[in-house]
């Protein structure tokens, strides 16, 4: 029974199931503190400060759940869709790479985080891009995706913004992303001779599948004389 639980499908069921049980709880939760909020604002006729911090923080919740509910469900229409051939390779190239992909993602949000505490901590009074780490994030996906100004950066300070522009895109740009695409092009090679060996062209067993042939149609015509050789000295 617990091997139901270690696929990867069942998690996404799962996953639907707790959202969907969770987003009903809390809307009902939510009805409820809207009909208190009501009857308050009725009583007093709105002369006194009415806190509408819990709605809000019930409201966020259901946001949530909500959102999770319809993020597995579209990754279920995947399971749904299996078998169309595309949406099956699709599925199957996620399968095979899917060690190699969490290795890379590991390696590169440690390199990733590295550079957003360095860009933060040096630039947060100098930059409004760097004023949050969400914002710096945000600029390091830019230069990442090589949409970003580096005058601005170069503006905040003459030796550091250069400085650490150059080496975000040495270490993340040409280091990391190459990386990735050696490691593509090595899984491609090794999937190649795993076909490879799988699936030999049979001109080049040609040969080989002719001596078999002869060789069981000799062993044919052995077993034949000698069991007529045999019936012959029986005097059948």
């Amino acid at each position: 029974r617990l091997k139901y639980f270690h696929q990867f499908w069942s998690l996404i069921q799962l996953g639907i199931i707790g959202c969907s049980l969770g987003s009903i709880g809390v809307y009902f939760w939510r009805f409820q503190e809207t009909n208190r909020i009501r009857q308050l604002f009725e009583q007093t006729n709105g002369y006194i400060y009415i806190n509408l911090q819990l709605a809000v923080y019930v409201n966020d919740i259901l946001t949530f759940l909500l959102g999770y509910c319809c993020f597995f469900s579209m990754i279920k229409c995947l399971h749904l869709l299996r078998f169309n051939q595309q949406i099956c390779l699709f599925a199957e190239t996620l399968k095979y790479c899917a060690k190699a992909l969490i290795s890379f993602s590991l390696m590169f949000a440690i390199v990733f985080i590295a550079f957003l505490c360095l860009f933060y901590l040096l630039f947060v009074s100098k930059l409004s891009s760097c004023s949050s780490l969400l914002s710096t994030a945000q600029m390091l996906f830019e230069m990442t995706l090589m949409k970003f100004d580096a005058s601005e950066i170069s503006g905040a300070d003459a030796f550091l913004g250069p400085f650490c522009f150059t080496l975000f895109m040495l270490l993340v740009v040409f280091v990391c992303l190459s990386l990735k695409r050696l490691n593509q092009e090595e899984i491609q090679e090794e999937r190649d001779c795993r076909m490879r060996s799988q699936y030999v062209d049979p001109i080049e067993n040609f040969s080989d599948r002719i001596d078999q042939l002869l060789e069981a149609i000799d062993k044919i015509y052995i077993d034949q004389k000698i069991e007529s050789s045999r019936l012959d000295k029986a005097g059948l």
